[in-house]
């Protein structure tokens, strides 16, 4: 796990983490060639992908209770792959609602409807 710390470190980061998604390829990249096998090397900006985690969880199971209140699916903004999975997880055991992902490429979503 490499966590970067310092000041205005946003722009490592990227619009929805794109910047530090790509970081941690070049990094992965530049350590297999050196040592000849695919490392599994963490990149983070000031804990970024925790709060991140932490933040889609408390989003899934807000939207949860919202459509079964409502009965009403809900549609979440598009995100990449890792992200989805984060919500698909967290509601997995969640009665009365089940997940789908929707849409092709980077527009793909998660749909949170009700069972």
């Amino acid at each position: 796990l490499l966590n970067i710390v310092g000041d205005d470190l946003g722009g490592l980061i990227g619009r929805r983490g794109e910047t530090l998604r790509d970081l941690q390829f070049m990094v992965r990249l530049i350590v297999s060639r050196m040592i000849g096998v695919w490392p599994n090397v963490v990149v983070d900006v000031e804990s970024y992908k925790a709060r991140r985690e932490e933040t889609l969880r408390s989003l899934a199971v807000r939207m949860a209770d919202q459509v079964k209140r409502t009965s009403r699916m809900v549609v979440l903004e598009p995100m990449p792959a890792h992200e989805r999975r984060i919500i698909h997880l967290a509601l997995r055991d969640i009665a009365g609602v089940r997940t789908e992902s929707t849409g092709e490429g980077e527009h793909r979503k998660v749909q949170i409807l009700p069972n």
